[in-house]
């Protein structure tokens, strides 16, 4: 009736190391696909069309016209923000500085929006995930 109940174990001793190895690696490769290029450029576009394009190292203020009036935009020491937009909620003012390849704001009611551009093309967006 006893026998055989020390055999049912689920993880053998020589099971461990495989099974650390493994999680290594999964926390190795979660780290990996999730770091993200810092930006170089930055995209504006206006009406879906490109406005400009500027270098992040440049200290600089943009004003772009829209359907409800000037957006500004304000490029400084490797980042950017949309500081001042007349859309009614303010959402894209509200997304703060940015500084990571593949961010993004969007004023959708003035039709602007910024991306930010690394060194090297995405090939996803944020669907992809």
């Amino acid at each position: 009736m006893g026998e055989g109940r020390g055999n049912n174990k689920i993880m053998r001793p020589g099971d461990w190391p495989f099974f650390c190895l493994a999680l290594a690696l999964v926390a190795y490769l979660a780290a990996w696909s999730w770091q993200q290029d810092g930006a170089t450029r930055v995209r504006v576009y206006q009406e879906g069309k490109i406005f400009a394009e500027v270098d992040l190292s440049a200290e600089r203020k943009l004003q772009v016209a829209g359907p409800l009036g000037m957006t500004s935009i304000e490029i400084k020491a490797g980042r950017v923000r949309i500081s001042a937009d007349p859309s009614p909620r303010q959402y894209c003012v509200r997304m703060g500085w940015l500084d990571q390849a593949g961010q993004m704001a969007i004023c959708l009611p003035n039709r602007i929006s910024i991306e930010l551009l690394g060194a090297r093309p995405h090939d996803f967006d944020s669907l992809s995930y």
